[in-house]
This record gives C-alpha cells, structure tokens and sequence, in this order.
C-alpha cells in the first residue's frame, strides 16, 4: 500500500516582514486621516490657477511664457527680459534695495550726529580735566574713542601700569561714570615689533594684559559696572599709522577706551 504524502508544511515568513507589513498599515492610516482632516479651499485654488495662468500661461498649450518673449521651452533664456517682467508685476528688487539704502543712510547719519554730541561733551571734560595732552579723542558713528599712549602707561614689555599714569586714569574713570549706563571696551594694542619673554609669547598676549590691566584698575577706583565693560587685545594688527619709523611704532602703543552711544548698533 502505497503511503499517503504528507502536504508541505506552510513556513511562515521572515520576522521582520511583519514588522514591516504592520509599519506600512499604520502609515497608511496615518496619512488617510490627516488627508480626511484637510480642508481645500476650492475658491482660493482657482484665483491661483487662474494668476498662473495669466501671468506664465503654464496652463494653455501653445502660449508665451513671459509676455511676447521666446518660450522657455524652446531652450532659450528669458533672463534678461526679467526685470522688465517682475517690474510690470509690481516687483522691483531694485527699488527696494534703493530704499534699503536710503533708510540706512539715514540711521547711520543720526548715529554720527549721536556720536558728534558725545564727543563734543567728553572733550570738554578732557579739558576741563587738563588732559588734552595725555588723551586724544575722535568718534565714529557707532563710538567715541578715548586714545592713551602706551608709553604713559606701560614700560616697554610690561603689563604694569605706571605710579605716575594713576592720576590720568583717575580723571578718566571720572569721566567714564558720567556714562555708566553705556557700553565702554578697553583695547590694548602694540606695534609690529616681535616679543618673546618669560611672561608674553607674543604681542597678542602682552596687548590682552594691558587692556586687562586697565580693566582692572578702573573697576578698583570707579563704580563702573563691570558688565558694561569690555576687555580686549588687538595685538599689531590695527595700527594708526605706519610701524616704519620709531615715532609710528609709539603712536601704535596704545589703549583705547571706546565709549559707545545710545543709538549704537554694537
């Protein structure tokens, strides 16, 4: 007698083919139901057909796509005929960028007029102060700068500031707490002359500490608020004048105080 055949068992497919079959579902889910949630606005979908079709004809065989040019199908650009068309649109990048212009000349030009007063009523102070000599004074439209010479206040490679420049800044600090509400940086600068010694590496470093050295003395004698003040070095790399000649690595030696205005962008 022959023996019956058993039927092939069915093999259930791999684990992660369900996985993913179930991943699939609830994706589809997903989107169906944010699809039946959706709201077209018909109306507002024909006022855009009809825009695009008036203004690119991309909707009709056969027509322009820029007023009377050449279709861009063709191959050939239409880009010099896009000013002309964005401006009979209502577009003009141009004018725009013009009046962009406009509204920052005229910020610029109050912050300058800012500037001028400032400096106007800080130079009467230096001289009131007696310190024309020892200080110099100009302003940009952002700031109002007060310059010291770094042989006032350093010996040459030193961080220390001198006994005898301690007056000098006590008339400046004076004067600094009569704008404690502004933003006041400190920068110390030098000339192009390497320095290598035990306690700088290089004039980055020695022109950090000078401007630190201020920093620090300023907030000893002066109730500034040290939030409001800013220590920086700018090493060799913003000079005032030519590091040719010994007089213009002198003038390079130097520590700004920058006092900043009420209408600065800083």
């Amino acid at each position: 007698m022959a023996s019956k055949r058993k039927p092939e068992e069915v093999k259930p497919g791999a684990a992660w083919m369900n996985t993913f079959s179930d991943l699939m579902n609830l994706l589809l889910c997903f989107f169906v139901l944010l699809f039946s949630m959706s709201n077209v606005d018909a109306q507002k979908f024909q006022l855009i057909a009809a825009s695009f079709s008036q203004s690119f004809s991309i909707f009709t065989a056969g027509g322009t796509a820029m007023g009377e040019g050449l279709l861009v199908g063709n191959g050939v650009s239409q880009l010099n005929d896009l000013d002309q068309f964005m401006n009979s649109m209502g577009y003009s990048s141009e004018k725009e960028t013009e009046d962009q212009t406009d509204e920052f000349a005229k910020v610029e030009e109050e912050q300058l007029k800012e500037a001028e007063q400032l400096a106007e009523k800080i130079e009467e102070s230096i001289e009131e102060e007696k310190l024309s000599k020892e200080v110099d004074i100009d302003f940009t439209s952002q700031y109002v700068s007060l310059t010291l010479n770094g042989a006032l206040l350093f010996d040459s490679g030193s961080d220390t500031i001198k006994k005898e420049a301690y007056p000098v800044l006590d008339k400046i600090g004076v004067i600094l707490q009569k704008y404690a509400q502004s933003l006041v940086e400190i920068e110390g600068h030098t000339d192009n002359v390497p320095i290598h010694n035990i306690i700088f590496e290089n004039n980055n470093e020695l022109s950090s500490a000078r401007a630190l050295s201020v920093f620090d003395y300023l907030l000893e004698t002066t109730n500034l608020n040290p939030a409001l003040i800013k220590h920086s070095g700018r090493g060799e790399y913003v000079p005032i004048t030519d590091n040719t000649s010994v007089e213009g690595r002198a003038k390079n030696r130097r520590v700004e105080i920058k006092i900043y205005h009420t209408l600065s962008t800083y």
